[in-house]
């Protein structure tokens, strides 16, 4: 079990949950930009993001932007010691820094007392493009070894100036090279470790990508907090994350989404009618399972385990829980009455649990 670490309120590691984080994609000097976007990924499920502070405007913007936010916010720094100093005394609930390019020993030092102080954890970040070059040459490019090395040796830095509230994170754009590397770094260490495939792209292949490289992990026991890294809203980050750990039981709550691949039996514009129904109910807060199948003959008893759901036939649709056929809808207003019929299922859930 890794140790815990306490960023902002939300424990990493020590044997918790799971955390979803992201990042903000606006500029931190636009503190009501930044904050409407952290809203929305805090309604979207995400525990912690993360913002970049490249300069002092960013840095003091913290102290409106962390006062304001739902959920705890981490300052990316890179290079510069006095912007994590600053970002560290404006708010912010963790900082992430490369202590091998922070400016050496004394510099590193400065930022891990003021972190210390006040009770802050340090992310240790490295990834597959800023391993030093003599570990590549000695191991003949990038793998799993030398960014494990590399990793510790920048933790190394840190418990050398008395510094050990730690997390770590080691990614690649390679979801194998990831997988690699963390399984070696879990046994090198207890530390909690953030999970992610890095640049894994736009929507379609990033979410493959993280789905495989973190999912792998996760499934193994590996990793404390994950982010999905897309090109894109962040908000569809958070999305993706609560389906890879809702795919592997790890988080409940929210809507589990199933819908079948169609065949010659279909006799519905399924396609279009799952994805306007995914569209609708993605971010309702039930703790539900909603399918839309194809076939009304075998629909229903496919999607038994479901607490509701829908089934296509010549038509007509018919509505189903549990496996149980309620009643017959009509095509031209089906999607709109089964949304519905979601939202009245999942509250008299929630009224019933309360």
């Amino acid at each position: 079990m890794t140790k815990a670490v306490n960023v902002g309120g939300i424990i990493l590691g020590g044997g918790n949950p799971v955390r979803i984080q992201s990042m903000n994609n606006t500029k931190t000097s636009d503190v009501q930009g930044t904050l409407e976007q952290i809203r929305r990924l805090y309604d979207a499920g995400c525990d912690i993001t993360r913002v970049t502070v490249p300069d002092m405007e960013s840095a003091e913007a913290l102290t409106e932007i962390t006062s304001k936010s739902p959920i705890p916010v981490v300052a990316d720094i890179h290079f510069d010691y006095r912007l994590a100093i600053e970002a560290a005394r404006h708010g912010a609930s963790k900082i992430r820094i490369n202590p091998g390019n922070i400016g050496g020993p004394d510099k590193l030092r400065l930022v891990a007392d003021e972190c210390k102080q006040r009770g802050i954890p340090i992310r240790v970040g490295v990834n597959s493009g800023s391993i030093d070059r003599k570990l590549v040459s000695e191991y003949g490019g990038v793998c799993a070894e030398n960014m494990t090395k590399s990793a510790l040796d920048a933790v190394k830095l840190l418990e050398d100036v008395d510094f050990d509230d730690i997390v770590i994170s080691i990614k690649s754009s390679s979801p194998k090279l990831t997988i690699d590397t963390y399984r070696l770094m879990s046994k090198a260490c207890d530390y909690p470790l953030h999970v992610g495939v890095t640049e894994a792209g736009t929507l379609r292949e990033g979410v493959i990508k993280s789905a495989v490289g973190i999912g792998a992990l996760l499934a193994e026991g590996i990793g404390d907090t994950i982010r999905v890294s897309l090109t894109g809203d962040p908000v569809d980050e958070v999305f993706a994350a609560r389906s890879i750990l809702k795919a592997l039981d790890l988080r409940s709550g929210g809507i589990t989404f199933v819908s079948c691949p169609t065949c010659g039996r279909t006799e519905v514009p399924l396609i279009e009618i799952a994805n306007e129904i995914e569209k609708r109910i993605a971010g309702l807060p039930y703790d539900l399972k909603v399918s839309v199948m194809g076939c009304a003959v075998n629909g229903p008893g496919e999607a038994r385990d479901s607490d509701i759901g829908l089934a296509g036939g010549k038509d007509e649709f018919l509505l189903f829980e549990k496996g149980q056929i309620i009643r017959k809808l009509k095509a031209q207003t089906a999607v709109d009455e089964f949304v519905e019929e979601v939202r009245k299922l999942g509250e008299e859930k929630k009224r019933i649990q309360s």
